[in-house]
């Protein structure tokens, strides 16, 4: 999807639990000089304390609970509904712990965006960091891209890495990771609320004024670097 300047994108942003993430993409784009809303957050927890925090911004929030449904699609069919019903350009994945079945992915297709807590295609699926740790890897990080109906591999639209450490558990490695992983998905929202990102005919991620597109944990830890003029 690329929009033109002069719309206003709309978000929903899809949560199971607190929603670390879903509040660094909420405070990025409320910022007056983008053209973006953020029209729901919606959750398969209806006990998710992401929630209570988007009421608090005034957001709207739905909570579908995945337990009511009999099956996995007939979740999607109503989860889809309930998100179509947003009219929705872009739908933000932060910390959303169900695989969508193909359906769903198709009926949005090229406007969902996940994070996922590794440098894809390396280490897909769940523990990443444990992964990480068992493969002796010099290097983590997490990657921000479209979703498709290949779990955790679609079109890559940027990365950040960390470094690995001698004595890294999965818990130290997983709190380095988060570091880079708000100004990340944050940065990458920016982005798609400013209409600049595409994908070319072979399903790559292109971003019109080719900013950099790959990052590192600086040494104040919390800030990524290289960062670009905006």
């Amino acid at each position: 999807m690329d929009a033109t300047n002069s719309e206003t994108r709309r978000f929903v942003i899809l949560i199971s639990g607190r929603g670390s993430n879903m509040q660094a993409l909420v405070k990025v784009l409320a910022d007056p000089a983008l053209k973006a809303r953020v029209c729901a957050v919606i959750s398969n927890r209806p006990d998710a304390s992401g929630l209570e925090w988007a009421r608090r911004q005034g957001l709207e929030t739905v909570a579908l609970d995945h337990r009511a449904y009999a099956s996995r699609e007939l979740f999607d069919a109503a989860l889809g509904d309930a998100v179509a019903s947003f009219r929705p350009d872009y739908i933000l994945l932060a910390g959303f712990m169900r695989v969508l079945t193909d359906a769903f992915v198709q009926r949005f297709e090229r406007r969902i965006v996940n994070i996922h807590p590794s440098l894809l295609p390396a280490f897909p699926g769940m523990h990443t960091h444990r992964q990480a740790l068992a493969a002796g890897v010099a290097w983590h990080g997490c990657t921000v891209h479209f979703v498709t109906p290949v779990l955790d591999h679609g079109p890559i639209i940027a990365q950040a890495a960390v470094p690995v450490e001698a004595h890294d558990s999965e818990e130290t490695l997983a709190q380095r990771v988060l570091q880079v992983e708000h100004p990340l998905y944050a940065r990458a929202a920016r982005w798609l609320a400013q209409g600049r990102v595409s994908l070319d005919g072979q399903g790559r991620v292109s971003i019109t004024g080719n900013p950099m597109r790959s990052f590192w944990l600086a040494a104040d830890e919390g800030r990524i670097a290289p960062g670009e003029q905006e």
